[in-house]
C-alpha cells in the first residue's frame, strides 16, 4: 500500500515546487544592473540635430537626472512618451534623451510630432553608448544621482508607478 502512495506523493511534492517556483519567477520582473551604485559610463556623443556640439558624461554631473533610452523606431516609446513628458513638465527632475541607435531625421520628426520633453537629447548612433549603459533595447531609463551615480534602471516603459515608488523617493532624499 505504502509502495502505490510513494509516486503520488513525489509528483503531489513536485507539483507543489513548481508551483512555488513560478510565483518566485512572477514576482521576479527586474533584470538587476551590475551598474547600479556605480558611476555611468564615459561618452561623448553630439547633441541630437547639432553634429558639432558635444556632451560629455561629465557634463551631466552635478545635478540628478533621468537618462531616457528612446528610439522613433520603438513602439513602446511611443506609450511611454506622455510619462516622460509629464515627468520633465512637474519639473521634478532633469530628464536627458539618449535617442539611440535611430536616423537623426527620424528622431528630430518624431521629437516634432509628439513633443520634446528632454532637456537635451544625445545622439548614440552606433548604439555603443548604450551597450555601455546595459542597454537591451529602448525604452529603458537610468536615474542618475548628482554625482553621477546609477541608482536605479529601469528596464520597458517608464510609468506613473515607477516614478512615483522609485523616482520620487530618491529625488526627495536628495532634496534634503
Amino acid at each position: 500500500m505504502i509502495g502505490r502512495l510513494i509516486p503520488v506523493a513525489i509528483f503531489l511534492a513536485l507539483g507543489v515546487l513548481l508551483a512555488v517556483g513560478l510565483k518566485i519567477a512572477d514576482r521576479k520582473t527586474e533584470i538587476p544592473s551590475p551598474l547600479i551604485g556605480k558611476p555611468m559610463p564615459e561618452f561623448n556623443l553630439p547633441v541630437l540635430g547639432q553634429p558639432d556640439v558635444m556632451v560629455t558624461n561629465q557634463d551631466l554631473i552635478g545635478k540628478p537626472f533621468l537618462l531616457n533610452v528612446w528610439a522613433s523606431w520603438c513602439p513602446t516609446c511611443r506609450v511611454e512618451h506622455p510619462v516622460i513628458e509629464d515627468l520633465a513638465e512637474s519639473g521634478l527632475i532633469r530628464v536627458i534623451g539618449l535617442n539611440y541607435r535611430d536616423e537623426e531625421a527620424d528622431a528630430q520628426a518624431w521629437l516634432v510630432r509628439f513633443g520634446n520633453p528632454y532637456e537635451l537629447s544625445i545622439a548614440d548612433i552606433t548604439g555603443r553608448t548604450g551597450i555601455d549603459f546595459g542597454v537591451y533595447a529602448a525604452p529603458e531609463s537610468f536615474l542618475i544621482d548628482p554625482n553621477g551615480n546609477i541608482v536605479f534602471k529601469q528596464i520597458g516603459a517608464v510609468t506613473p508607478q515607477v516614478i512615483e515608488d522609485e523616482i520620487v523617493p530618491r529625488v526627495m532624499e536628495w532634496s534634503k
